[in-house]
């Protein structure tokens, strides 16, 4: 298993193939819902593309050693939106499907938290095939599961002294 380096340029260009994907195969949402952290962006480029609202549920698995162990699973109790009310046809995303953990959680939670969803499809950049959790559309499936190291980790481990150095 070898690692995969994503840079910005990369990273956009995939979130826009996924957009396309979308687009091409028809189905037409109402909202973009993306898991925080990791979907953040994702959802964000999606909702601009598509004219759509965004709204954001927070979660988290990975906590120690910049985010590369993974812990107990947390979903934010809130859901933030642009909107009044969620509902109608659901965009699920986030940026990929590792273990599958959060996604099969996340999916399973949801009817009973937006009661006026009729449908919801997920999407994401990356699945990993030692996922349990199928996306609907994806990018780019990962066969020997890489650990993906996204443009935005450098974050993760930055200090104040280094970013006071530019």
């Amino acid at each position: 298993m070898s690692d995969l380096h994503v840079n910005w340029e990369q990273y956009y260009r995939l979130i826009e193939r996924l957009a396309t994907q979308i687009h091409r195969s028809g189905w037409r949402f109402d909202q973009v819902l993306c898991i925080a952290r990791g979907g953040l962006r994702v959802g964000d480029v999606l909702s601009r593309v598509f004219e759509r609202p965004l709204a954001i549920l927070a979660t988290r698995s990975y906590v120690a050693e910049g985010g590369t162990v993974r812990g107990a699973l947390a979903i934010s109790e809130q859901i933030t939106a642009n909107t009044p009310q969620l509902g109608g046809r659901i965009l699920l995303v986030d940026d990929m499907v590792d273990s599958g953990a959060t996604l099969t959680a996340v999916v399973k939670e949801l009817p009973a938290r937006i009661p006026a969803m009729t449908e919801m499809r997920s999407a994401v950049i990356w699945q990993k095939a030692c996922s349990t959790f199928v996306p609907d559309y994806r990018v780019e499936y990962l066969a020997d599961n890489p650990w993906i190291h996204q443009p935005f980790e450098r974050y993760d481990r930055i200090s104040f002294e280094e970013l006071a150095k530019d």
